[in-house]
C-alpha cells in the first residue's frame, strides 16, 4: 500500500500541474475538462473544453504501448484509463497511467481470447470513471468495478453466464454507461446495476441481439429514456425501469449497428455501415415513423457529430456533411475510415494514416485547419480524446501518444 500511496500523490501533483498548464498557458480564458467515459463527458463525442491550440508541440509528451485493440481512453483526476490485449500471454489488461507521463500506476490482467475475426482482435471497450470508481467490461462479458486510485476490485461479474448471453461475431463492444444513479450495460439485454455493489436494478425482458453500441441518454415526453441501437434496430427504454417504449427495426447484413443514435428534439438520426445507410426517425407519436432515409451516411463505427443543424461523419471511408433533411453539402475523400470528435467548435479527426486533423465545421465546404502525423501502423478506429489541453490518440496495435495542445498565445 505504501507504493500505491506514493504513486497516488505523484498523480495528484501532475494533475494539478496539468490543469494549471491548461488554464495558465494563455492570456485568454480557458476551460479544462476531463474525459471520463466513452464518447466523453457529454456522452456525444464532444467536450466543453476551450482554450487549447490546433498547433501542438512537435514532440509527443509520451508514448506507450498497452496491447492489441480498439479501446479509447478515459481521463480523470490526472490519470488515464484504457485497455489492451497481451497477445503473448493471452490476457486482457486494464491500465491506470499517469496522464502526463504515461507511467503505469496500476494494472490488472485476466485471461481472454483474442477474437481475431478479420480485424486482428483485441480489446473493444473503453473504461469509464465515476468519482473514485472505474467500470470496465470486455468482449466476453466480464464486468468489473475497481477502486480508480488503487485497482482494488469492488465487484466482478460474468454477464455471459448470469444472463445466458450468446456473443456477437466480434464480441460485446458496448462500453459501460455511467449515469448518476446506475451503470448500464448493453450486452444484447440491457441491464442497469447499482454502481458500488453491482446489484441488478433492472433488466430488459428481451435480448435485442448483437450489441456493439453504448446507449444514449435523452428525455422524451418529459421522461428519462435510453436509446439503444442493437441488431434489432433502435430501441427506446424507460431509464428508471428498463421498460420498452418504442422499437424501430433496422437491420444490415452483418448485424452491426455500432454508431450511436443522435437525438434531435423529437427526432432521432440513426446510421450504420455495410451499405445500410441512414434515416431520420420521428418519436412524436406512439410509434416511430420514418421522416427520410437514404445511403448518404453509412457510419460503420464512429458516430456522426451534430453541430448547428448539420451532421458531420464518416460515410464508410468518405467524410461528409449532411443537413438534417439528408442532403449532402460536401464530401472529402482521402481520410479513410477514421474517428471524429468535436471540441470548441472544431472537428477533430483521426485519419486512417494516423493523422490528427482539425476541421472547421461549416456546411459551405471542407475547411481543413491543421494536419499532423501522430502515429504509425495499425488501424485507426478509436476516438481521439482531449483532456486538459492534451490530445490522446491510439491505434489498433495499442500504441498511445500524448500530445501537448495547450494554448500559448
Amino acid at each position: 500500500m505504501a507504493a500505491l500511496s506514493r504513486k497516488f500523490n505523484r498523480a495528484a501533483f501532475t494533475f494539478a500541474a496539468g490543469v494549471l498548464g491548461c488554464a495558465g498557458a494563455s492570456t485568454a480564458a480557458a476551460a479544462c475538462d476531463d474525459w471520463t467515459q466513452f464518447r466523453g463527458p457529454n456522452g456525444n463525442c464532444t467536450t466543453n473544453e476551450t482554450g487549447w491550440s490546433i498547433q501542438g508541440e512537435a514532440a509527443p509528451v509520451w508514448k506507450r504501448t498497452v496491447g492489441l485493440g480498439y479501446s479509447s481512453v478515459s481521463v480523470a483526476n490526472g490519470r488515464l484509463y484504457t485497455m489492451g490485449y497481451d497477445v503473448d500471454r493471452g490476457l486482457d489488461g486494464i491500465y491506470c497511467l499517469d496522464a502526463l507521463t504515461g507511467d503505469i500506476i496500476w494494472e490488472h490482467h485476466y485471461p481472454a481470447e483474442r477474437w481475431d475475426r478479420s480485424h486482428n482482435g483485441g480489446t473493444l471497450v473503453t473504461p469509464g470513471v465515476d468519482g473514485g470508481d472505474l467500470y470496465c467490461s470486455n468482449r466476453e462479458g466480464r464486468f468489473f468495478c475497481f477502486d480508480a486510485a488503487t485497482g482494488e476490485i469492488h465487484f466482478e461479474k460474468n454477464l455471459k453466464d448470469e444472463y445466458g448471453l450468446s456473443f456477437p461475431r466480434w464480441g460485446l463492444a458496448a462500453s459501460p454507461m455511467i449515469l448518476p444513479e446506475m451503470v448500464v450495460m448493453n450486452v444484447g439485454k440491457v441491464v442497469a446495476f447499482e454502481k458500488r455493489t453491482g446489484k441488478e436494478l433492472w433488466s430488459t425482458e428481451k435480448n435485442y441481439g448483437d450489441a456493439y453500441c453504448t446507449p444514449v441518454e435523452f428525455e422524451h415526453d418529459g421522461e428519462a429514456c435510453l436509446a439503444v441501437f442493437n441488431q434489432t434496430g433502435l430501441v427506446v427504454l424507460d431509464r428508471k425501469t428498463g421498460q420498452e417504449k418504442m422499437v424501430h427495426s433496422w437491420e444490415n447484413r452483418a448485424n452491426v449497428n455500432a454508431a450511436a443514435p443522435i437525438v434531435i428534439g423529437e427526432k432521432v438520426f440513426i446510421s450504420s455501415g455495410y451499405n445500410r445507410g441512414c434515416a431520420m426517425l420521428s418519436l412524436a407519436g406512439a410509434e416511430t415513423s420514418v421522416v427520410w432515409e437514404n445511403k448518404e451516411m453509412r457510419n460503420h463505427m464512429a458516430q456522426s457529430i451534430l453541430y448547428k443543424d448539420h451532421l458531420y461523419g464518416f460515410d464508410e471511408a468518405v467524410f461528409k456533411c449532411l443537413d438534417l433533411d439528408g442532403n449532402v453539402k460536401w464530401q472529402q475523400r482521402g481520410l479513410g475510415k477514421g474517428a471524429n470528435i468535436m471540441a470548441d467548435g472544431k472537428l477533430v479527426l483521426l485519419s486512417d494514416k494516423g493523422e490528427l486533423i482539425f476541421v472547421e465545421p461549416t456546411p459551405s465546404e471542407y475547411r481543413e485547419l491543421s494536419r499532423a502525423k501522430v502515429l504509425d501502423g495499425g488501424v485507426y478506429w478509436t476516438y481521439p480524446v482531449l483532456a486538459n489541453g492534451y490530445f490522446y490518440c491510439r491505434n489498433s496495435l495499442g500504441d498511445i501518444v500524448c500530445l501537448d495542445h495547450r494554448s500559448r498565445q
